[in-house]
């Protein structure tokens, strides 16, 4: 019996974490950019020849960042735009539309460069055409720190 109770107490405990983590879009915006940092990290390792290139892992780099930029319009709402130690820039809701076609471009961007990536010459291009296009987000829509 205690050790049902207990397991009901940490299910329960987990649902309510899964629930303020739903609910905090600044949490939300940071595991997902988190998830392109990775991605990014692994892509940088393929483009300087530090580990040998897998077109599996190559693609999937590429499908997080479509993924990620589905999903990361919906994340600004209004009450979102301070706390959280966010880095969102006041510009993102003075440019609302502005802001999701860049998204919007990044997502097709992404999906094209995971359908064409063949070895590691094609993936070296799509991934600096794709960093240069998060450069220009980050140089906009973002607070330097």
């Amino acid at each position: 019996m205690l050790i049902r109770t207990a397991c009901v107490v940490v299910a329960i405990a987990f649902s309510a974490t899964a629930v303020i983590a739903q609910s905090d879009p600044i949490s939300q915006r940071k595991e997902l950019m988190k998830s392109v940092g990775g991605q990014a990290r692994v892509g940088a390792q393929f483009a300087k020849g530090e580990v040998p290139f897998d077109l599996a892992k190559a693609q999937a780099i590429f499908a997080t960042y479509a993924s990620v930029a589905g999903k990361m319009p919906s994340l600004f709402p209004d009450d979102s735009k301070t706390g959280g130690e966010t880095t969102a820039a006041p510009k993102i809701w003075e440019d609302m539309n502005g802001f999701k076609a860049g998204f919007a471009k990044f997502e097709a961007e992404a999906k094209a460069a995971q359908a064409s990536v063949k070895d590691l010459d094609s993936f070296k291009t799509a991934f600096g055409a794709m960093g240069k296009n998060c450069g220009a987000c980050h140089e906009t829509y973002r607070i330097k720190k």
